[in-house]
């Protein structure tokens, strides 16, 4: 059966960029290296803005225009650009934070094909990587659904350890080896 690694919106306003931290410039060697050694199917999902971005509803709540479609922050960092092209990966764009296009894509492969899990890896924790994670275990409850800790990072320490924590509620396991951004 089929594994898949999902890398959520590891993009540079998001490392390095408009809403960019130390915690997600510090896991980049992990995520790096989670996708080359990942024996699976990797897919990546991108941040996806307009120009409009403060006229909606999460640019009023969020007033940092971010991920604008072809700018550079939208791009994933350049070392994860390497990989796509090496593994042949399949990007998703949302325009919010979960992908319902991601979920039902996951949950028609399960019926056709079967899934031995989804993994989650990215930033942010406590927003992109847990509504994703919620959705995908909503639309196929029968399959584990991991969050690598060590390769997410949260708007703050305090709300990945919170993300993480309402994770496990919700029978998601999260990997930890005790160094997750803390």
């Amino acid at each position: 059966m089929r594994k898949l690694l999902i890398v959520v919106d590891y993009q540079n306003d998001f490392v390095t960029g408009a809403l960019g931290s130390a915690e997600a410039e510090a896991i980049k060697d992990s995520v790096l290296d989670k996708i080359r050694n990942f024996d699976g199917t990797v897919v990546y999902t991108k941040d996806t803005h307009d120009e409009n971005y403060l006229d909606t509803q999460e640019g009023k709540n969020l007033p940092v225009p971010h991920c604008i479609k072809d700018q550079e922050g939208w791009m994933l960092v350049p070392e994860l650009e390497a990989l796509v092209e090496e593994r042949s990966g399949i990007i998703y764009e949302k325009n919010t934070f979960g992908s319902v296009r991601l979920a039902g894509d996951i949950r028609e492969l399960y019926e056709k094909e079967g899934l031995e899990s989804v993994e989650l890896i990215g930033v942010c924790t406590d927003i992109c990587v847990i509504s994703n994670a919620l959705m995908i275990k909503a639309f196929v409850p029968e399959v584990p659904v991991l969050v690598d800790a060590d390769c997410c990072a949260g708007v703050t320490p305090e709300s990945h350890r919170r993300a993480l924590d309402a994770m496990k509620a919700c029978q998601i396991q999260v990997i930890e080896r005790g160094e997750c951004n803390e």
